[in-house]
């Protein structure tokens, strides 16, 4: 049996500032733009990547879902308290450098782990924490 992750989703609270940032500062690729019900789901991903999806979504991508239920998720995504995302890069501070040079949120300057990589860590335009790790080179 083969199992493969396919597509993650990250909410944001504004879909074109969500789009600049992952897009023009990340350089992801727009794979589908889509709305429902006054809501919308963009699709990027990593050119290197194609067979792996991540959705921007709606920080509650349910229209059945109540007012204070909504509510309360855009609060937890307002103070950065939803999960993390991981991105892979070959140059920790390459990536670094170009992140700060577009005004990304600097949370985590580069920096060895004894974890076995070297990372950094940024917020995206909705709060969500971002971090960028370099394998270690034997």
């Amino acid at each position: 049996m083969d199992i493969k992750l396919s597509t993650c989703f990250i909410a944001v609270d504004d879909h074109d500032k969500a789009l600049a940032f992952y897009r023009d500062v990340l350089g992801l690729e727009v794979r589908n733009d889509v709305g429902y019900e006054g809501m919308r789901w963009v699709t990027v991903g990593a050119p290197s990547q194609p067979d792996v999806d991540i959705v921007l979504e709606p920080p509650l991508a349910d229209p059945s879902a109540s007012a204070a239920d909504r509510q309360a998720m855009a609060e937890l995504l307002a103070k950065g308290l939803l999960r993390a995302v991981i991105f892979q890069t070959d140059d920790c501070d390459a990536t670094f450098a170009r992140i700060r040079d577009a005004g990304g949120e600097v949370l985590q300057e580069p920096a060895d782990q004894p974890y076995g990589v070297r990372d950094c860590a940024f917020r995206d335009p909705s709060g969500n924490m971002l971090r960028f790790n370099q394998p270690r080179r034997p």
